[in-house]
């Protein structure tokens, strides 16, 4: 067993509990805690759930689906937080995680303009992933564009944790040998998604000098 899993094994215990005896049901109801911000790693939940695909007790396609939907519903509940009462929490509690009142009127001007894409980023990223809801909800960000960047990454990220569990099987408690492979990938990610940004904003940049010679012309 990992040393993460000697750590957290009352969380692990309460995970193979639920899914044990909830089946997908469990799935989706542990994917909206972890997305609601209560501290039960998706990974552990995946990778147990793949482990599950090799004893012919899940279908892979079914757990990803039951997990990103667990993440859209929970997302939406975080969501709704930061809509009503983020502002508020992190103005009075912000300085104790080094938030001041100018970082989120910035992030709230960054998610005006570009929220649906980093939206779906961020659910790639590890731990940012759980928190990346409450901006979004304190932006206001809309809520259609949120849930489908939400859906697609979680897909993403649900698909990579099921597939290692399938992959080391029994010995799915061993995740920590496969934390190297998880950083590739997500660096990868990243760096497509950086280009993609840079090129549409410079088409963009292009578009509008074109449009401006037009008009002076």
């Amino acid at each position: 067993m990992s040393i993460v899993f000697e750590i957290l094994k009352p969380v692990v215990d309460f995970v193979i509990s639920i899914i044990s005896n909830l089946g997908y049901a469990g799935i989706v109801f542990l994917m909206v805690l972890d997305s609601a911000m209560i501290p039960i790693p998706s990974e552990i939940i995946l990778v147990f759930s793949g482990h599950l695909v090799t004893t012919g007790t899940f279908d892979p396609i079914s757990i990803i689906l039951a997990g990103s939907f667990g993440n859209v519903v929970g997302s939406i509940l975080t969501y709704y937080f930061g809509l009503k009462f983020g502002r508020l929490f992190i103005l009075r509690f912000g300085k104790y995680f080094f938030i001041k009142e100018h970082h989120l009127e910035y992030t709230e001007k960054l998610f005006q303009k570009y929220g649906d894409k980093i939206s779906f980023l961020g659910r790639l990223l590890p731990a940012i992933r759980t928190y990346i809801s409450l901006p979004c909800g304190i932006a206001k960000m809309n809520l259609l564009k949120y849930s489908i960047y939400t859906f697609f990454g979680s897909v993403i990220w649900n698909t990579m944790f099921t597939y290692i569990g399938m992959q080391l099987g029994s010995n799915w408690q061993d995740i920590d040998n496969y934390s190297i492979y998880l950083e590739i990938v997500t660096g990868c990610v990243i760096i497509a998604f950086v280009i993609w940004f840079i090129t549409k904003i410079l088409r963009k940049r292009n578009s509008d000098k074109k449009s401006y010679c037009i008009f002076i012309c």
